[in-house]
């Protein structure tokens, strides 16, 4: 898994990277180095391409609110990127929508949650069946222009 954060969202990923550490869950932290102001659009778009591409299975985007980054990881084609605040939502978000980045708010959410709602997304495989058309329906859309 890949994360990444902007100075909003810096302090839950570092406690979820060292979440997912203990749990033997190979990670790359993508940044920023600690106390930079960045901007979120382009640690989504590190994320998201890197994700797009096959070289990681799920990413990690963690904002102040989660909104920024979910906006921008989802302008890149083949990502389904997931503005989640609960953990049913984070397992739907998987087995429903088969996202592949979970995006979160520091400002929204707490350490437990978060943790919480990530390993329900990691645990939680993507059901298919008929929400497999749907899916199909979401990549349809990518690059489209309106009518």
């Amino acid at each position: 898994m890949v994360l990444a954060s902007d100075h909003a969202g810096a302090e839950l990923c570092a406690d979820l990277l060292v979440f997912l550490k203990e749990r033997g869950i190979a990670t790359e932290d993508w940044g920023p180095e600690a106390g930079l102001s960045v901007d979120y659009p382009d640690f989504a778009a590190k994320v998201a391409h890197a994700v797009a591409a096959g070289q990681f299975r799920f990413g990690l985007l963690v904002c102040g609110t989660g909104i920024g980054m979910s906006i921008a990881a989802n302008k890149v084609a083949g990502i389904r990127a997931a503005l989640c605040t609960t953990e049913f939502e984070a397992r739907m978000a998987r087995a429903h929508n088969d996202a592949n980045v979970l995006c979160l708010g520091q400002r929204v959410v707490g350490s437990g949650l978060a943790r919480a709602m990530l390993e329900a997304f990691l645990a939680q495989p993507f059901e298919a069946g008929r929400h497999a058309g749907r899916v199909e329906k979401i990549r349809s859309l990518e690059g489209s222009k309106p009518s």
